[in-house]
């Protein structure tokens, strides 16, 4: 298992009708598939995670965790656009025989959930028990309970929304006018932009955190007249996602949250939300700025089977990675059939072996 890739040599055609002639999925798999045995976890990620949700869901995904391989059947897939395994805008072109770079079409949340199901369909899993993510992997999630509602047994967004607010693609906008003010964007080349992506990046963290966040962990001595806290702690935010990703598939990415909106071409927003029958498990964080409570609210208004807990964070938008102890707890209590009856299960499996 670990890190394993989809190669698809069809075309993969987007919702805005652009063509991928190709499509390479990159995908984390953590213990073994028994079907009917392990409940299968599907873990989506958010902006720029990878699919290695151990690594950075570490709190949730693990032995002895939450979401445990030896329990459960845990995928994690790299989404269209990123740069982590999965087709983006540094892959390679098929056509032209270079990377797309600036040429890389619009990724919509359905194009990540239409590759995703591709990968569902190529590893055999019929039905996912537990679908999770949050923030832009919580968008996907509502999005996968529309297309697939057969498919998914539970489904848990967190701190997400039913469309992508007008405040969130303000944020959004913001970042991207960063990066393309850096001159460099025009080249093509890697690291072009790199120097925008810092400043986007540091925009962003102003919406995933708080303001008590900054009061509690970034200030400074009274007679500080400058080298202040919060200044080093935007630059060390933007250096490190410099280091790690570029700024091609970040601006892809956002534009894929910004398009996120489940009843596109669908119908009312409150008719789309009611047709979901999929038990929903909704969190929200109680400082969230990004995507306030009120979101989640109108999510469980609106879904017939939906249930809101709301966790309380120093943390901001940024809770729902950090705040892994509090998510276990919600998660255990709501999901404890399911995770009992897959122990006694295996438990009847192994000694039958």
């Amino acid at each position: 298992m670990g890190y394993q890739e989809l190669h698809i040599s069809q075309a993969f055609e987007l919702e805005n009708g652009e063509i991928l002639p190709s499509l390479t999925i990159g995908y984390h798999t953590y213990g073994q598939y028994a079907k009917g045995v392990k409940p299968v976890v599907w873990i989506c990620h958010a902006l720029t995670a990878n699919s290695d949700a151990a690594e950075w869901w570490g709190g949730l995904v693990g032995n002895g965790k939450l979401f445990d391989p030896d329990k459960h059947f845990i995928v994690c897939a790299n989404v269209l656009g990123s740069c982590y395994g999965s087709t983006g805008p540094l892959s390679i072109n098929p056509v032209t025989g270079n990377p797309y770079y600036h040429s890389f079409p619009l990724i919509t949340v359905r194009d990540m959930i239409k590759a995703h199901i591709l990968l569902r369909k190529y590893l055999g899993i019929p039905t996912i028990d537990v679908l999770i993510g949050g923030s832009l992997g919580g968008q996907q999630v509502l999005e996968w309970c529309i297309v697939e509602p057969t498919v998914i047994q539970h489904a848990v967004p967190i701190a997400t929304n039913a469309f992508h607010s007008a405040w969130g693609k303000a944020f959004n906008e913001s970042q991207r006018m960063a990066i393309k003010a850096d001159k460099t964007f025009k080249y093509s080349d890697p690291k072009a932009g790199l120097e925008g992506l810092k400043a986007a990046r540091s925009i962003a963290l102003l919406s995933y955190r708080h303001y008590n966040t900054y009061a509690n962990t970034q200030s400074d001595d009274k007679d500080a007249l400058n080298h202040y806290k919060a200044w080093s702690y935007q630059q060390y935010q933007g250096e490190k996602l410099a280091k790690r990703f570029n700024a091609f598939s970040y601006i892809a990415l956002l534009y894929a949250m910004d398009s996120h909106h489940i009843a596109r071409n669908r119908g009312m927003l409150e008719e789309v939300l009611a047709s979901i029958q999929i038990p929903l498990t909704v969190i929200g964080i109680d400082t969230d700025i990004l995507f306030p409570i009120d979101e989640q609210m109108f999510i469980v208004q609106h879904v017939p089977n939906a249930r809101l807990f709301v966790i309380e964070s120093l943390f901001g938008h940024d809770g729902f990675l950090i705040e892994t102890k509090k998510i276990s707890e919600i998660l255990s209590k709501q999901f404890s059939n399911l995770f009992q009856s897959s122990d006694k299960q295996i438990k009847q499996l192994y000694h039958e072996k």
